[in-house]
């Protein structure tokens, strides 16, 4: 059993809009609480009009206030976008709003194309600064300095608690260098998985944040009655994961009956390298599958990607997920409670 989270993609659907994504994002925190996940994160993207999650920090502070105990953050706002100083006060912000439930992960891909990154006034070589804007934002949120004379208002003691998301081993090398908590993309970059995970905790590094490694993957994982059923469902993911390779990213599409209709020979082999991290089943299936993972790769925590078209169908999934898969933490585990 394992501590289970929600990464939202914020879809929004052929036949509905931004704010219905929107408020079944918040509906969807407001049930996963109740089923014991531990956060629930939404991620920055520009340019897709399938996400509605652009303005990271608006989202989460719409979903944290329909909820009441699971923490809410970004999974993650992708710094080289931003002002160090900026990201601080918006969180910062979000801390004295929901005290005690803000999580703000920190990634260093643009999260759109290269026209979208000269539309947001920042630079192409902005990522290259990953590890001094991290220091930057951590100083930000920190106790104040003598002699300080610049703040985040009123991010300045809130420290909101930072995570490293990666894709690749980059962000492994800097999370333990910095002694932060990590969590890895691999229910859309799986490659990487173990080898990132292995970096780092050998280099890991306490901090006054974290004494030893806490680690956090994501895997994508859609639950029905029936094997077929939940086949049936996760065409929608396929599906979109087709259009991206064809240059063609849109909205949220309902399932269908066979996706070999769909997608091309190449199309399926690189959905299928691209979704290789997913449990896709019945109760029993998903159970094994999701013990599987944390068994192969010894996570601290399974961060669940359910993209399931149908609202309904998604709640379903999830609570299946967490009735065969998951634990309800009554009472947290002292490394876990710095984060």
């Amino acid at each position: 059993m394992a501590q289970l989270s929600i990464l939202d993609l914020v879809r929004v659907r052929e036949g509905f809009g931004p704010r219905q994504a929107l408020d079944n994002a918040r509906d969807l925190a407001a049930h996963a609480e109740d089923w014991g996940y531990r956060r629930f994160w939404v991620a920055e993207h520009h340019n897709m009009q399938g996400i509605a999650s652009a303005a990271t920090a608006v989202v989460i502070a719409h979903i944290a206030a329909g909820t009441k105990r699971i923490r809410v953050g970004a999974g993650g706002i992708m710094l080289p976008n931003h002002a160090p100083l900026v990201i601080a006060e918006q969180f910062g912000t979000l801390e004295h709003l929901f005290p005690g439930r803000i999580d703000l992960g920190l990634g260093r891909a643009p999260g759109t194309d290269q026209m979208t990154m000269r539309a947001l006034r920042r630079s192409l070589t902005n990522s290259d600064n990953f590890p001094q804007d991290v220091q930057e934002l951590e100083a930000y949120l920190g106790p104040a300095q003598p002699g300080q004379t610049l703040f985040a208002v009123p991010a300045t003691g809130t420290q909101v608690p930072l995570w490293i998301l990666g894709s690749s081993t980059y962000g492994a090398q800097l999370a333990a260098a910095l002694g932060l908590p990590y969590a890895f993309a691999s229910h859309f970059a799986p490659a990487d998985l173990l080898p990132a995970l292995d970096i780092y905790r050998a280099r890991f590094k306490p901090s006054d944040v974290l004494q030893k490694p806490y680690s956090m993957a994501a895997l994508n994982v859609i639950a029905a009655e029936t094997d077929a059923e939940a086949r049936r469902l996760a065409t929608t993911q396929q599906m979109s994961v087709a259009d991206i390779f064809r240059g063609a990213r849109g909205l949220s599409k309902p399932p269908i009956d066979n996706i070999e209709d769909y997608w091309t020979p190449m199309e399926k082999a690189q959905a299928q390298r691209f979704l290789a991290r997913s449990v896709v089943g019945g109760p029993e299936r998903v159970r094994e599958g999701v013990a599987a993972f944390v068994r192969e790769t010894g996570v601290d925590e399974v961060m669940i990607v359910s993209d399931v078209f149908d609202h309904d169908k998604r709640l379903a999934s999830y609570r299946t997920i967490a009735e065969v898969a998951g634990e309800r933490a009554e009472a947290e585990a002292d490394a876990a409670a710095v984060v």
